[in-house]
């Protein structure tokens, strides 16, 4: 909606929402961009020392199950069942109910997931051999089932920290969680470092383990100052207890849906080129680096809002809010698309191009990154939409979908390497189309039924309007970086994609405040705020 057509009738308690929603952001976005910062170092590294070879494909391929377990049993299944229920006991000022159940939550992870890593530690092999990588060499399903059983370790401890994390976004505190990923990526690419040379991928291993106990060490300061109390329970026909349970059970699911697709990647990819898993993982992290600044740190900011007007009974307050939010999701991540799309091959060159990542590693990664970015917008605005749902206490509906979703990727999968080989084209590129195509479908029949439960888009035209605004605006910055890519291609790498940012992104901005979009002007002004004015830490 334009800035002069925003109605007077939003109440003092809705801008108040919006305002804590932005604010969090501004926080969790600025420590996210150091995290993925850090997270390219750490990939930079790797991609110095193995490239796209056979060693780093069996490393990725031994994080599917620890990731998986992971999913099922913690994770951000745990924090979206776990946020909506703690901020309901907070609503009530009963903080002393919220640590037990906390507790109780806690104690039941522990046990769960260290039971079922012992087991899948002693099976890994067989697992490696038969479910992960069956092309894999038997050189590679070694080295793949030993680096699993390392990665468990990790597993458990990200386990305790989800908890901690979810605690600490329920009282609104996003700082130092929003720093712990930070710190894992750190400590992994200091073990790539400094470890890789004489241990090879077992080096990014050991950084693993030791930057999960530094995500979790980093955030039990601010525990103390929330005066979180630890009780020894288990406590399982606690209501709160069981309604945790009730609403990550299918959460869980959805994630293990979303952990099977990145397996069914691995098995596909396992029986092509050699490196063909290194690539479509370098592609995907390029295209998640503007999701998880832009989508995944406002989501998170978002999330204790939403379940803070759900449990008030403040329906009106929480569509206003989600539009607001979806929308300033979407005008950052939908230029950041066409950026990604045209400046993907001297991004990747810029980026990871060095020691044993050559120039036939930058292409086929940007080959992968094509058909990746496409999906941007999508993963982006599911981030939103989930926890619209998770904050309503649905948590079946989005793994319904999501199942859905993952089974169709596995066919389209099957079908567009077929295809792709057909038509002479690198294959892997089939598997990052497949992923694109699902997801934009999950999030288009999601938003769909979100809008039949809770009326979310009731102001249709007002989400509309700012989506031509933002199109014109990607149309002008498309322009521009075709201009870019034409006058500077023989110019380094690093310098084409510096021009294209600062070229396409001022473009962009000009275009958009030009047509009068709401959000450059919401942007500029809570950054203003939060530079120039003191937030109290408990809203942050």
């Amino acid at each position: 909606m334009p800035h002069h057509a925003v109605p007077n009738a939003v109440s003092p308690a809705i801008q108040s929402h919006t305002r804590r929603v932005a604010r969090a952001a501004i926080i969790v976005m600025a420590f996210f961009v150091l995290s993925r910062a850090l997270g390219f170092l750490r990939e930079i590294v790797i991609a110095r020392q193995f490239g796209t070879s056979a060693e780093l494909d069996a490393y990725l391929a031994a994080f599917r199950i620890p990731d998986l377990l992971f999913a099922l049993m913690a994770g951000g299944a745990l924090g979206s069942a776990l946020i909506p229920v703690l901020s309901e006991y907070l609503a009530r000022d009963d903080g002393r109910a919220a640590w037990k159940l906390a507790s109780a939550v806690l104690n039941w992870v522990v046990l769960a997931m260290g039971g079922v890593a012992t087991l899948v530690a002693l099976g890994a092999p067989v697992l490696v051999r038969t479910v992960i990588a069956p092309g894999f060499t038997p050189a590679q399903h070694a080295l793949t089932a030993e680096l699993m059983r390392w990665m468990l370790l990790s597993t458990l401890i990200f386990g305790i920290s989800g908890i901690v994390m979810g605690i600490l976004n329920a009282r609104q505190h996003f700082l130092l969680p929003a720093l712990a990923p930070a710190v894992y990526n750190l400590a992994i690419a200091l073990g790539a470092w400094l470890l890789g040379p004489s241990l090879g991928v077992r080096g990014a291993v050991v950084g693993v383990v030791v930057g999960a106990a530094a995500h979790l060490l980093v955030q039990l300061p601010a525990l103390r100052r929330f005066d979180v109390r630890y009780w020894p329970r288990l406590a399982p026909h606690d209501p709160g207890v069981r309604e945790v349970g009730r609403l990550m059970a299918p959460r869980a699911l959805g994630l293990a849906a979303v952990e099977l697709n990145h397996l069914v990647n691995v098995v596909l990819a396992s029986g092509l080129a050699a490196g063909s898993l290194a690539a479509l993982n370098y592609g995907r992290m390029i295209m998640l680096l503007p999701e998880g600044v832009i989508a995944q740190s406002v989501a998170i900011a978002a999330f204790p809002t939403f379940s803070a007007l759900v449990a008030r009974k403040e329906h009106a307050a929480l569509q206003r809010v989600f539009r607001t939010t979806l929308r300033s999701v979407l005008y950052l991540t939908l230029p950041a698309t066409v950026g990604l799309i045209l400046l993907r091959e001297p991004l990747v060159v810029a980026l990871l191009q060095r020691g044993a990542f050559d120039a036939r590693s930058s292409a086929a990664t940007a080959w992968a990154l094509l058909f990746y970015a496409l999906g941007l917008a999508s993963h982006a605005a599911l981030e939103i939409i989930t926890r619209a749902f998770y904050a309503a206490h649905d948590t079946r509906t989005p793994v319904g979908v999501g199942v859905a979703a993952m089974l169709a990727n596995a066919l389209l999968s099957v079908a567009l390497i077929a295809l792709f080989r057909q038509l002479g084209w690198a294959p892997h590129g089939g598997l990052a189309l497949a992923n694109t195509l699902a997801t934009t479908a999950e999030m288009g029949v999601l938003l769909f039924l979100l809008h039949r439960r809770l009326g979310i888009l009731s102001d249709a035209h007002e989400l509309t309007g700012a989506l031509g605004r933002i199109s014109a605006g990607c149309l002008v910055t498309a322009l521009s970086l075709l201009g870019v890519n034409a006058a500077f291609a023989e110019t380094p790498a690093w310098l084409q994609c510096g021009l294209g940012v600062v070229l396409g992104g001022g473009m962009y901005g000009l275009t958009t405040l030009a047509l009068r979009c709401d959000e450059p002007i919401i942007l500029m002004h809570t950054v203003w705020r939060r530079v120039h004015k003191q937030i109290p830490s408990s809203e942050s």
